[in-house]
């Protein structure tokens, strides 16, 4: 049987409301992770966090149009738009693997929630991380990008065997504070934003990058190693 991971869903109004989550995110889990996927939904009054973490392998909180929600980090004003059910779920059931020494992955939003869950805090004030043009197709987004440097010694350096990837940036939020326990992994040489981390609290890594590997991963392969780290946490 193949190890069964969880992916968080989003709270998105289509008509009606519904649970949501890119195929994108779906498809490298199961392509490159050697994975069966779970969709969760972000329903917080629906959801029991330790029964589901007992069930899964493995979590990844993925990107979203949504941010989260100040008060979650102790802010004094929100990013709109915001989903408060996806924080409130997203916060117990990461903590809840956490606890039980399962993997947690993150992607853009899902690194901004880990790293609150650690303790940190975050910031919307980021100049020229985000294609500011709303009038360009959705796919557009994804063109905007930057360098980050990785750290010599973390996991990415070595599961990529690079110390410099070009990575999307398509995000208004990102980390202000960096949680306690957490290990830097990838900074932007140009501002200093932390843009990845590391960390093992109970024996199972979590590891979360602020860009977008889900999106294009078979043309890069920095992508493509997130997803086998993935792998092979589940797999362990």
């Amino acid at each position: 049987m193949k190890p069964l991971i969880g992916v968080l869903c989003c709270n998105e109004v289509s008509e009606r409301p519904i649970q949501a989550v890119a195929s994108r995110f779906i498809s490298p889990l199961s392509r490159l992770s050697d994975a069966t996927v779970l969709l969760v939904p972000a329903l917080a009054d629906t959801l029991d966090a330790r029964s589901i973490a007992r069930r899964l392998d493995g979590l990844l909180l993925t990107g979203s149009r949504s941010n989260v929600a100040a008060h979650r980090y102790g802010g004094s004003w929100d990013q709109t738009p915001l989903d408060e059910q996806r924080d409130e779920v997203a916060l117990a059931l990461a903590g809840a693997m956490i606890d039980a020494g399962r993997p947690v992955f993150g992607i853009c939003r899902g690194l901004q929630e880990l790293n609150v869950l650690f303790g940190g805090t975050l910031r919307g004030d980021l100049d020229g991380h985000h294609l500011e043009d709303d009038s360009r197709p959705f796919e557009c987004l994804f063109t905007h990008g930057h360098d980050v440097t990785l750290t010599e010694t973390g996991v990415l350096a070595a599961a990529t065997g690079e110390t410099r990837l070009a990575v999307n940036s398509v995000h208004r939020q990102g980390i202000d504070r960096l949680g306690t326990g957490l290990d830097v992994e990838a900074l932007s040489p140009e501002d200093g934003l932390v843009e990845g981390f590391s960390a093992r609290p109970n024996g199972a890594p979590v590891l979360a990058v602020q860009w977008h590997p889900e999106w294009h991963v078979e043309q890069q392969a920095g992508s493509r190693a997130f997803f086998r780290l993935i792998g092979e946490a589940l797999a362990a």
